[in-house]
């Protein structure tokens, strides 16, 4: 059940931060970090290394983008 609730969570979150960013909407980056610990969960609990890196490389790119579009500075 627990594997459904993370994969859902995902497969929302991930597409909805893909199509909130293609459009130039700032919420995009904020969606796509509330996706980062279903992933990181999911790759670590499978023993997926890779996935958990490139997890990892996401969380610090949708941060970024969350930096830029609410808090830097013009």
């Amino acid at each position: 059940m627990w594997n459904i609730v993370v994969q859902s969570c995902i497969f929302v979150f991930g597409v909805t931060s893909i199509v909130l960013v293609s459009r130039k909407n700032k919420w995009g980056f904020v969606v796509g970090l509330c996706a980062q610990p279903f992933w990181l969960l999911n790759s670590y609990m499978n023993q997926e290394w890779g996935i958990f890196l490139v997890s990892v490389a996401y969380t610090i790119s949708w941060s970024y983008g969350i930096y830029e579009w609410f808090f830097k500075k013009v």
